[in-house]
């Protein structure tokens, strides 16, 4: 929300020559001027659920324009049809709310080992940046994975990875997810994945800031905690290189890790530390887009409490959408509440609170 200013111009001046009272200036308007206290918090938080159903708890959440959008994973889709016949249900009771924007429909189509969808990109990270012409491959399949997920409604496309490995086969290239271990060429087919899948329409989310690439086989921030002792000079020359091209290059969303980065933080994991999210990731490199948290329920937050406290810790880092991807509705309802007391209590800043909002608001309005 904007602040308040005094005007430096002099004040007009009346027909006797006399100057006018000043006019208090008022705040510009924003997107999520009028919504209930639930409403507000529900605009930050990404349900998930079970099964092939949406459940009725989840569509009326959705009614009640208390959510900003879904996720879905493999256990969701049985066919494109299916799950096509599934998300205009949801956009359904979308249209039945108040909040008349589309919600964010988002999966990880990454290519290779990492597709929830069937169809496009075929080619993992690493087989792309393999190939004779990985400039080309990059591009055809950032076009072709926004097709895929358009095709059946979704827009929102929680890829490219842009970690640069740095050692063979470790955690982030044993499945392929890493398109080089030379930061260059992961920032330069990073770039050309984000700008043509985001010229079909599909929002791409760059991962993991500041980057997983240099964590082990065995250091995986979903099962436990993971600290990733670099220094900053190889964290700023060579894992956030990749993130600084993307932001250059537009990318509508950036997905901070769980893992702890010492030399950038030594007291909390980077999606809960406002050096990272705010210093580093906004004000080093200007990413002014939409921030999203990895998975809410991962092992890496075991020590920061339950799904409030996470939720809270992670806005109060200035993380905007809060990924509640444990396929459980009340799931994502205790994170709502949890962030409805916090703004209440005055723990959260409030113009914090509507301005990430109102980031995620402008994205769901250049959406479909």
């Amino acid at each position: 929300m904007s602040s308040s200013s005094t005007s430096t111009m002099p004040p007009p001046a009346t027909s006797a020559g006399t100057p006018a009272a000043a006019v208090p200036s008022t705040p510009a308007p924003t997107r999520s001027a009028g919504l209930t206290g639930r409403q507000l918090a529900g605009q930050r938080i990404i349900y998930s659920y079970p099964g092939l159903t949406p459940p009725a708890s989840l569509l009326r959440i959705i009614r009640a324009g208390e959510a900003a959008g879904v996720i879905f994973f493999g256990e969701n889709i049985a066919s494109t049809a299916q799950i096509s016949s599934v998300i205009a249900q949801l956009r359904r009771a979308q249209a039945q709310s108040p909040i008349h924007l589309p919600l964010l429909m988002m999966t990880d189509q990454e290519g290779g080992l990492i597709r929830r969808l069937p169809g496009a990109p075929a080619l993992s990270e690493k087989r792309i940046g393999q190939s004779d012409d990985p400039v080309t491959a990059a591009t055809t399949a950032g076009t072709t994975a926004g097709r895929t997920l358009a095709a059946v409604g979704m827009n929102v496309n929680l890829a490219p990875v842009l970690d640069a490995y740095a050692t063979p086969n470790n955690f982030i290239d044993q499945y392929q997810r890493s398109y080089s271990s030379d930061p260059g060429t992961v920032a330069t087919l990073g770039r050309a994945f984000i700008t043509a899948q985001q010229r079909t329409g599909v929002a791409a989310t760059a991962k993991h800031f500041p980057g997983l690439g240099w964590a082990t086989t065995t250091q995986d921030t979903d099962t436990g905690p993971v600290t990733l002792h670099e220094s900053l000079a190889r964290l700023r020359g060579t894992d956030e290189l990749p993130y600084t091209a993307a932001v250059a290059a537009g990318v509508d969303l950036v997905m901070v890790s769980w893992a702890a980065y010492p030399a950038l933080d030594p007291n909390r994991p980077a999606g809960l530390s406002p050096t990272v999210v705010g210093q580093e990731l906004r004000g080093r490199i200007g990413f002014t887009g939409v921030t999203i948290t990895d998975a809410l329920e991962a092992g890496a937050l075991a020590g920061y409490g339950g799904t409030g406290q996470r939720a809270i810790a992670a806005a109060t880092a200035g993380m905007d959408l809060i990924l509640c991807s444990a396929r459980d509705v009340s799931q994502g309802e205790a994170a709502t509440t949890a962030l409805i007391n916090a703004r209440g209590s005055g723990q959260l800043d409030p113009a914090n609170f509507i301005a990430a909002a109102d980031r995620i608001a402008d994205l769901r309005g250049r959406l479909q």
